[in-house]
């Protein structure tokens, strides 16, 4: 069986924006060094001491980066067989790759969003071409520029791209939203997944809740899968696969009492199997009640990722192995979980 990463990431660098053109320069993130100041601790407890600027958007760029285990060389990709190497280790076939820096608001406006998004986009379609059966990856796509989204969506399926990252509250809109539709007929025409992950693309939201990542990047993730569901936007897109990536699977009971409630005052109901009747998958994570998420929705769309390169709350480099390990989840669905259902959702053959 080949076992399938859903969710491992890669650290940018220098060599990310090495592909913007000479008049987008201006564009890629300054590196800052701090001084002094008041500390902003790490996921890890450690200090943040480096910071990318994006003209006044400042992020820390060291807060949730794996330093202590793995080499920078595997985490930037600047040794892709090392990379390959540590999946080996770790019993992974394959890893779907997802960005660092893009997990809140980076660019000003759509001029530097469609610029730094091409130049990532031609960085991972270049890692793509070293280990092209062994690495995916989901690409970014200017969505402040959607008559631009076509031709960036058709270069990304070209060079090894299975899904289309998106945060919720992109543009400052909710993903049921009708701006999107465009997005979602392409990527059903296209068969690239749309992978929400937790992250919030809104700049106004980001800041109010910039204290509380729960709130921040979980609870939005909760939202956006409970919108989908409430509007029934995926019966719009029949043939489109969705995936909700890093919130852990925790909420889903919660998310679709509440959906079929609000479905029932409109004359309408939930489907008695939500996840497969959508096309919906969620990533679970071990500290998950498995069982009993299995019992309310079924093992056929769960999928696992380790997190690869992070150091959040949700990262467990050797999660594949703990959950087919711990005893407490029937193997049949431990084999699907690994595998097969993570097939299905990135459409790999």
């Amino acid at each position: 069986m080949t076992v399938i990463d859903a969710d491992a990431h890669v650290i940018e660098n220098d060599k990310t924006w090495s592909y913007l053109a000479a008049e987008d320069k201006r564009y890629a993130p300054m590196v800052l060094e701090q001084i002094s100041g008041a500390e902003r601790k790490t996921n890890r407890g450690g200090v943040s001491k480096q910071w990318w600027a994006f003209g006044t958007n400042i992020q820390p760029s060291d807060s949730n980066v794996n330093f202590d285990d793995l080499p920078a060389e595997s985490r930037e990709m600047a040794d892709v067989k090392r990379r390959i190497d540590h999946m080996d280790q770790l019993g992974i076939d394959v890893q779907v790759l997802y960005t660092t820096i893009f997990l809140s608001p980076c660019a000003p406006d759509a001029a530097a969003e469609l610029a730094l998004y091409h130049s990532y986009n031609q960085w991972l379609a270049e890692i793509w071409k070293q280990a092209p059966d062994r690495l995916y990856w989901a690409c970014m796509v200017p969505l402040n520029s959607m008559h631009r989204i076509r031709e960036e969506l058709e270069f990304c399926k070209e060079n090894g791209a299975v899904s289309i990252f998106v945060r919720p509250y992109e543009c400052d809109r909710q993903a049921f939203e009708s701006y999107f539709f465009p997005l979602y007929e392409h990527a059903q025409e296209l068969d690239l997944a749309i992978t929400f992950h937790a992250g919030n693309g809104s700049v106004t939201n980001n800041k109010f809740l910039e204290p509380h990542n729960y709130a921040r990047f979980k609870c939005s993730m909760a939202s956006s899968f409970h919108g989908l569901l409430e509007f029934e936007v995926p019966k719009r897109f029949p043939e489109l696969r969705w995936g909700f990536i890093e919130a852990s699977a925790s909420w889903i009971p919660h998310a679709l009492i509440d959906a079929d409630k609000r479905l029932k005052r409109k004359g309408r109901r939930l489907d008695s199997d939500p996840l497969g009747a959508n096309n919906i998958y969620v990533t679970i994570e071990v500290t998950d009640d498995v069982p009993y998420i299995i019992k309310r929705v079924g093992d056929d769309n769960l999928v696992v990722g380790t997190d690869y390169g992070h150091t959040d709350t949700s990262a467990e480099i050797e999660a594949l192995r703990i959950l087919r390990e711990s005893g407490e989840v029937p193997a049949v669905s431990i084999d699907k979980i690994l595998g097969p259902n993570s097939t299905r959702l990135y459409g790999l053959h």
